[in-house]
Formats: C-alpha cells, structure tokens, sequence
C-alpha cells in the first residue's frame, strides 16, 4: 500500500475525535454536528438528483403534460 501522509493524518484525527467520544459513533456524529453548528458557517444541504428518466418515461410524461393542457382553438 502507499504511503499518503495526508490521509494518515485524516485518518489519526478521526480516531483523536472518536476516542474522545468514547468510541461511541452516536456521539462523535452529535459532536460532530455540534462543532460545524457551532462553527457559524453556513450550511448548505445538496439537493437530492432527480431520478433519470429513460424514453418511455419521458413519453409518458409528455403524453400527461399534453393530456391536462388546455385544448386549444382550433
């Protein structure tokens, strides 16, 4: 394996946090919280990717769309 010392520091850090949690994962996730909340930066959750739609989906879709519009003059 390679040696990457910034991963091992990552890797050191996260065992630091969690031993002084106890080793308990709940509470070095609650901390863990409790430290960016308390950090004042903002936090922005991502926004979860809409499903792919294939053809036959996208079709069905229009055919929808189409069907509740308002029918136009002819």
């Amino acid at each position: 394996m390679s040696h990457n010392p910034i991963l091992e520091d990552l890797h050191a850090a996260r065992q630091k946090l969690l031993a002084e949690a106890g080793g308990d994962l709940h509470r070095y996730v609650e901390e863990a919280k409790r430290r960016t909340l308390a950090s004042g930066r903002v936090i922005v959750e991502p926004k979860q990717p809409a499903a792919k739609q294939t053809s036959e989906t996208r079709s069905e879709s229009l055919r929808r769309q189409e069907a509740s519009a308002a029918p136009l003059d002819r």
